[in-house]
């Protein structure tokens, strides 16, 4: 039941995008109906998410609609503000947006999904960083170059803990 519910409401997703892009092509909505694109889809994701109950459509909406947020922050009230802050006020909504996914999953879904809690709270501080400038921009260059570092010192930690495991079965 619930995978013909979900069908259902993906299918009406697409007809509803496809009508969308297709209205386009043959009418010019303007500036502001441009800009409310990004939202709008994010919304309707959300809202399909919360009738199904499945994170499937949330994460895709939060992710969406922060972007939207985004869009519309320095289009509209923040359109005066440019270079490192215009980017940090994106990044800030963006990561709402993620943290968006945390919230409606806990609310809406049989399972919480923590994890995108991660990217949001990285891109909430490169955000900040941005708009707050100084010190914080300082910190941000020095994280921009050494950041590979960790990659490098993750997988080698798998590596081992791998190889580990491995010498505990063969033993």
């Amino acid at each position: 039941m619930n995978n013909k519910r979900n069908d259902i409401i993906g299918g009406i997703l697409l007809v509803l995008f496809g009508l969308l892009a297709l209205s386009g092509q043959f009418v010019n909505f303007g500036e502001l109906v441009g800009l409310l694109i990004v939202p709008g889809i994010g919304l309707i994701f959300l809202i399909a998410g919360i009738v199904a109950r499945q994170p499937g459509f949330l994460i895709p909406g939060g992710i969406l609609s922060g972007i939207g947020a985004g869009i519309l922050l320095i289009e509209g009230p923040f359109a005066h503000v440019k270079g490192d802050a215009e980017g940090g006020i994106f990044l800030l909504a963006f990561a709402a947006g993620w943290v968006l996914i945390t919230v409606t999953t806990a609310v809406f879904s049989k399972q919480t999904h923590w994890w995108p809690l991660i990217p949001g709270s990285i891109l909430a501080l490169i955000g900040g960083g941005l708009l707050t400038g100084g010190l914080m921009q300082g910190v941000l260059e020095i994280v921009g170059k050494i950041w590979p570092i960790f990659l490098i010192l993750g997988g080698i930690y798998i590596l081992y803990r791998g190889s580990q495991q491995n010498k505990e079965k063969f033993q």
